[in-house]
């Protein structure tokens, strides 16, 4: 009988000196667990956790571009398990905030390590994912639970809501426009700018999605993917694909935009 194979992990920490205390951590605590890789920033996180397919995931909240928590939201998007022919990993996260905490044990996390880390709470993580582990098949991925993790994480670190934001203000030339927000069929972001789409015309302006949020209305105002926040009026169609992605239609522009994984639970009833 050929020995099981050693269960791998990834690391997402921009702080070289914590990666490296959790990877040493780890080598004590979980002798048999192979660190593939380290990394300092979420994009890098999402490429070398679809090319080495680690079995865990340990990814620090906060860290440069894409945060953690967008780096397995949109990780979660591009796992493909029959093409991997591997589960989507178990979950970790690492932070010095304990914000999150409440949202991730109520979402079903694997578990949640604050900085500074201690063996004999790192002790208790290996056991969970050991079991984990233990009871997963290559034919089970387990998506659901980690988006329904990933929701309420989000959720969570939402800023407090506001009085929903009426105009906003649009730079043209040399000009200050004030364009309605009922006017807006969705909002995209860009680099460094968003893009604010109405049926005639094309703004940018400088907040950033994460700013331009809690000030819209999230009755109104559905986000549908990282980048993107559409106008719930505007909506004519959904469709979904044989990969089984979704992407909606909206009224006034030519352009259908993708859904992510993550967003896709706004879309169940219809």
């Amino acid at each position: 009988m050929s020995p099981l194979p050693r269960p791998t992990a990834l690391i997402a920490e921009d702080e070289p000196l914590l990666a490296s205390a959790l990877q040493a951590e780890l080598a004590r605590t979980w002798p048999e667990l192979q660190v593939l890789a380290v990394v300092g920033d979420g994009a890098s996180a999402v490429a070398q956790a679809l090319q080495h397919k680690p079995d865990v995931l340990f990814f620090d909240i906060r860290m440069p571009g894409l945060s953690g928590l967008e780096a397995a939201a949109e990780l979660v998007d591009a796992w493909d398990a029959v093409a991997l022919e591997k589960p989507f990993p178990a979950l970790v996260f690492v932070t010095a905030y304990d914000q999150y905490a409440v949202a991730a044990f109520e979402a079903q996390a694997i578990d949640y390590l604050l900085k500074p880390l201690q063996a004999v709470r790192l002790q208790k993580t290996v056991s969970k994912l050991q079991t984990v582990l233990g009871h997963r098949t290559q034919a089970t991925p387990d998506l659901d639970t980690t988006l329904a993790q990933l929701r309420g994480l989000l959720g969570a670190a939402a800023p407090p809501a506001t009085t929903p934001l009426k105009m906003i203000q649009v730079s043209v030339g040399t000009a200050i426009r004030m364009v309605p927000v009922s006017e807006v069929i969705y909002f995209d972001a860009a680099d460094k700018y968003v893009r604010v789409l109405t049926a005639t015309h094309e703004y940018l302006i400088r907040t950033p999605l994460k700013d331009l949020l809690p000030q819209l209305d999230a009755s109104v105002f559905w986000q549908i993917h990282r980048g993107t926040v559409v106008n719930s009026s505007c909506l004519l169609s959904v469709t979904r694909d044989e990969a089984g992605k979704l992407s909606v239609s909206l009224s006034g522009r030519s352009e259908r935009l993708p859904v992510s994984r993550l967003y896709s639970h706004l879309f169940k009833a219809m």
